[in-house]
């Protein structure tokens, strides 16, 4: 694998793009601080370049270098998350180029908890900007063939690293100020923020600050998704298939061991840390099978339900018409 991250870092240095794994999904990277790499990126994803990309770092130690100032609350949740699944949203410092913000003058940045993704970082030696790598709008991948399938000889190399072990993306917080607020709930929960600081994180239904994920029509399959009510999931499944769909069903675990006619059922599980490293599988294996159609529900929003809760909304959102 070290002749692969040297050259993962070389395709980076080069202006090319590397998908390469952590532990929330796999990321399209490119050099940070070069605009034609990060446009490249945003051109190969099909992504609005008005959408703030996250810039990933090797170490903590650097983050001063990227932002203008860092809270003291920011700090402290960089020291107890870092590395992990959380994004800092701060102050831009005039070596993150505007391409790479969306225009802001804020910048997300975070510090991935993946072996390959560290040792590509500090070999690389700089910033690497890295939305998820799918097209935009899509399902996000959490295997290297995932990456494979979607964006074939578009992306220079691939690193595979395995399964990703987290399987939603990071948390962003929103730390311009002392007071923080989570703009995408992620893989640190609510909960761990709050204990973290002592006090209430609140988490807006929207916000004036953009971030990634926060487009009507996010993390979504082919099929569309139909979101109800866990006991509602069997009534509106089987009518779904009288009026012609072909149905797939996310079988919530209140209902484990039911009978469905539907053409493909797939229960959740019952570990939330385990439905979040599986979600994006599961919307996958749905297009898979054919399935026009996904019936599912929300899980209750604790821990890692509400980070699984905004995924499925944002997979059930109204989509663009072509």
């Amino acid at each position: 694998m070290s002749s692969e991250i040297e050259q993962a870092a070389a395709v980076l240095r080069s202006g090319g793009l590397v998908a390469f794994p952590t532990e929330t999904v796999y990321g399209l990277g490119a050099n940070a601080e070069d605009p034609a790499a990060v446009k490249r990126v945003f051109e190969v994803k099909g992504r609005p370049p008005s959408h703030p990309l996250i810039v990933h770092l090797a170490d903590a130690a650097q983050l001063d270098e990227w932002v203008q100032t860092v809270p003291a609350a920011a700090r402290l949740l960089a020291e107890r998350f870092w590395p992990g699944p959380l994004t800092l949203v701060l102050r831009r410092s005039p070596r993150v180029p505007l391409e790479a913000t969306g225009g802001l003058e804020t910048v997300a940045v975070r510090v991935p908890a993946h072996p390959v993704a560290l040792a590509m970082l500090a070999e690389f030696g700089g910033g690497v900007v890295a939305p998820s790598a799918n097209r935009f709008g899509a399902v996000s991948p959490t295997t290297a063939e995932h990456v494979r399938t979607e964006l074939g000889d578009a992306v220079d190399l691939v690193l595979d690293g395995g399964n990703c072990t987290v399987g939603v993306e990071s948390t962003i917080v929103d730390a311009t100020s002392e007071n923080l607020s989570v703009l995408r709930p992620g893989g640190v929960t609510r909960e761990d923020l709050e204990a973290a600081l002592g006090r209430a994180v609140p988490v807006p239904s929207t916000s004036d600050v953009r971030v990634p994920g926060q487009h009507p029509s996010h993390y979504a399959p082919r099929a569309r998704v139909v979101l109800v009510d866990p006991e509602k999931v069997l009534v509106e499944a089987e009518l779904a298939e009288q009026l012609g769909h072909r149905v797939g069903v996310l079988l919530p675990p209140s209902l484990a061991g039911t009978t469905v006619k539907a053409h493909a059922v797939v229960p959740v599980p019952d570990s939330l840390d385990t439905y979040a490293r599986e979600l994006y599988g599961l919307l996958r294996k749905f297009d898979q099978r054919g399935c026009d159609l996904v019936i599912a529900s929300l899980p209750v929003e604790e821990g890692l339900g509400l980070a699984l809760a905004n995924r499925l909304r944002r997979a059930a959102g109204p989509r663009s018409v072509d």
